[in-house]
């Protein structure tokens, strides 16, 4: 299955080098991402890369990340996916659970496209237990 990663998960492993990780939880989520690069797996969509690239103040650095991710296509989105993520936003609110834009429309893509979410914004969590979605979780 496809996983649609989010961008908590590409931060870890595009902005840190691999030694300069904080935390156990943040190396076993970049190892999980390279093996599902590894097994062509890991899919990115265009608001998720502008999220990534979005806040680098530093010329250098934010060229460097925008190469790195330029060795993977983004995943094209269709006018449904922005239907159902409007659908999804407002679902969501009728029940008291909040969220972004960008957050609705990564749900939706994964949902209309039999993908999974990898991420570890605990929001996710909430979606899920009123939306059709399906989170990945390594290991």
């Amino acid at each position: 299955m496809r996983v649609l990663i989010d961008k908590s998960i590409w931060s870890f492993a595009l902005r840190r080098k691999l030694n300069d990780l904080g935390s156990i939880k943040d190396t076993q989520a970049v190892r999980e991402l390279k093996e599902l690069i590894n097994e062509n797996r890991a899919i990115i969509i265009g608001p998720i890369r502008q999220e990534i690239l979005s806040g680098i103040s530093n010329s250098v650095q934010y060229k460097k990340l925008k190469d790195k991710l330029k060795a993977f296509e983004d995943f094209s989105l269709s006018k449904g996916d922005y239907e159902l993520a409007a659908e999804y936003f407002n679902l969501c609110r009728k029940k008291g659970i909040q969220g972004s834009h960008i957050d609705f429309l990564i749900c939706a893509v994964a949902s209309r496209n039999d993908m999974s979410i990898y991420t570890t914004d605990k929001d996710f969590d909430n979606y899920s237990k009123a939306l059709k979605i399906r989170l990945h979780r390594s290991g």
